[in-house]
């Protein structure tokens, strides 16, 4: 039996393409944290390193979240798990508006951590129900353009609106995060009615096309008494983890720091800087979606993640030595191309490698210490700079990280497939 000619255009469209959205707006409110600091820090008196802190600290959240929110996915269906999780998040982003002190803040970045904690492994989760091998690259991978999409979008939109006047004359960087948790909450209420839970659910899916996923998905949402934990026991799943915390480490130092660097080497007005933050996460959407069409073309996935992460290594440890003018802004963006390349094939190779009843502990793992990342890297660079004075510790710690995790996965080139 073989899929529709549809079902992979219905699949992208009416679950992918509403899923990205949701992605997008769940990373913007997690990084505009990075546009908000240019007014935050001397506001609540941050020194560099509180401000890494509390930037990675919602990590924290994001880790204790992961496997409670996945059992809750598999439990409640994709409508409940998913309108919680929003609405959550987006009250939290939003109330970190009205914090006056450093453990306030601390708290409230826990919280929006704790909210959006599944929403990663989740999401890998619940499309692998509709994925088959054929479009297995792009169907993670398009989701994962969400993040370089929003600060590609959501830094010059940030820069705006800290650079306007705002109502009631609150502090900018105050109404920013408030301005940018109302789509959350718009979402968060419009998911409750729209995602099936299942693929039967799907009233777009012909009976011929549940029937082949049912067979053919690379995983079924059961109860949480179907997940088999001796996956635990495979070194591929520990590997694929620490090539994710890698590519993750590079992404959310990047992130977290890159407008402050920037101020410091230019003194530009926050829109400018909008547009300049904008520059890497802009080649990272390219390099996502044309990576993963291509290595969904090719039916090959570890060297799509291995040479773009060590490309997007030497980009980095370029843009660095060529400055602020326009060699180094061309660096970024090839910096963010390779990185999201990296990104946008990586959730290919465990999909394809582990079987049903491994993926979810599998997919929660691999998360889980991959978005440590989040929770490491911000903090090392803040403390570094506080040392070092520049931004020199910043991209060889970035560019380091992403070489590492380059040449690892090549480790699993002859690792066999699932049965």
């Amino acid at each position: 039996m073989h899929p529709s000619a549809s079902l992979e255009r219905n699949v992208r469209w009416r679950l992918v393409a509403p899923i990205t959205a949701l992605l997008l707006v769940s990373s913007l409110d997690r990084v505009n944290i990075s546009f908000a600091a240019l007014g935050m820090n001397a506001a609540l008196g941050l020194t560099p390193s509180q401000y890494g802190f509390g930037a990675g600290i919602l990590f924290v959240g994001f880790l204790a979240g992961q496997y409670p929110s996945v059992l809750m996915l598999q439990r409640v269906g994709m409508r409940r798990w998913v309108s919680c999780c929003a609405l959550l998040w987006a009250l939290a982003s939003a109330g970190v508006t009205f914090v006056h002190s450093a453990g306030e803040f601390y708290a409230l970045r826990v919280l929006v951590g704790l909210a959006e904690g599944g929403l990663a492994p989740g999401v890998v989760l619940y499309l692998s129900q509709f994925t088959t091998e054929a479009d297995r690259a792009r169907t993670f991978g398009v989701p994962m353009i969400a993040i370089p999409l929003s600060v590609a979008l959501g830094s010059p939109l940030s820069g705006w609106l800290m650079s306007m006047v705002t109502p009631g004359h609150i502090a900018p960087w105050r109404w920013l995060l408030i301005a940018e948790a109302l789509p959350a909450l718009l979402l968060g209420v419009a998911a409750r009615a729209y995602f099936p839970d299942h693929p039967a659910e799907a009233r777009w899916l012909s009976a011929q096309d549940t029937d082949f996923l049912r067979s053919h998905a690379a995983a079924e949402l059961g109860g949480p008494g179907r997940n088999d934990w001796r996956v635990l026991a495979q070194p591929f799943v520990w590997i694929t983890a620490i090539v994710w915390f890698c590519l993750l480490s590079g992404s959310y130092g990047i992130i977290f720091w890159l407008p402050q660097i920037v101020k410091s080497l230019t003194g530009h007005s926050t829109l400018a800087i909008g547009w300049i933050n904008a520059l890497p996460w802009l080649g990272a959407a390219i390099g996502m979606y044309l990576n993963a069409r291509h290595s969904d073309r090719s039916r090959e996935r570890i060297w799509h993640v291995s040479l773009p992460a060590l490309f997007a290594a030497v980009a980095t440890c370029a843009a660095w030595q060529l400055g602020a003018g326009t060699p180094g802004l061309i660096a970024l963006v090839l910096l963010g191309f390779g990185l999201g390349a990296a990104q946008g094939a990586f959730w290919s190779v465990p999909t394809l490698y582990l079987a049903r009843p491994t993926l979810a502990i599998a997919a929660v793992m691999i998360n889980l210490l991959g978005s440590a990342g989040g929770l490491v890297m911000p903090h090392l660079i803040g403390f570094g700079m506080e040392l070092d004075g520049g931004a020199g510790i910043a991209s060889l710690l970035i560019g380091g990280v992403l070489a590492i995790g380059g040449l690892l996965i090549l480790s699993l080139r002859n690792y066999g497939r699932r049965g």
